[in-house]
């Protein structure tokens, strides 16, 4: 396995609170999943969650060197979490034509929290051949 890239990000959760107030269900159907919602509805810190995916979103296009360009929308990163908590990322439409192009086999995710921000790491691999 080879790391092909990386990329980090951090989101304050006032920033979140804001888009949300701003714009409500606009904001939360361009950015989120529909799974993505449900999962975040489903904790009792629900900004946190949201703004731990928001930031793994924007890592996951940090690594692909990208940023929110050309045909890509927010619905083609899908963070969940596997039976055990811990993120996994699902792409699909651009970045996933990205990632193809760039070799890119898997995206491995870390996310983390304060009182006020979330972090997340995106690090982008190719399997050893």
């Amino acid at each position: 396995m080879k790391i092909i890239a990386h990329g980090i990000d951090l989101v304050d959760f006032g920033r979140i609170e804001s888009m949300i107030d701003r714009h409500g269900r606009r904001f939360l159907d361009r950015v989120y999943t529909a799974r993505e919602q449900s999962d975040a509805d489903a904790v009792k810190n629900r900004t946190e969650k949201l703004a731990g995916r928001f930031a793994a979103k924007e890592a996951v296009l940090k690594l692909l060197g990208t940023g929110w360009r050309g045909g890509i929308a927010w619905t083609d990163i899908e963070v969940t979490n596997d039976s055990m908590g811990a993120p996994i990322v699902a792409i699909c439409g651009e970045v996933e034509r990205i990632a193809a192009e760039r070799k890119i086999e898997q995206i491995t995710l870390s996310i983390t929290h304060t009182a006020d921000f979330a972090i997340a790491s995106a690090v982008a691999l190719q399997m050893s051949k």
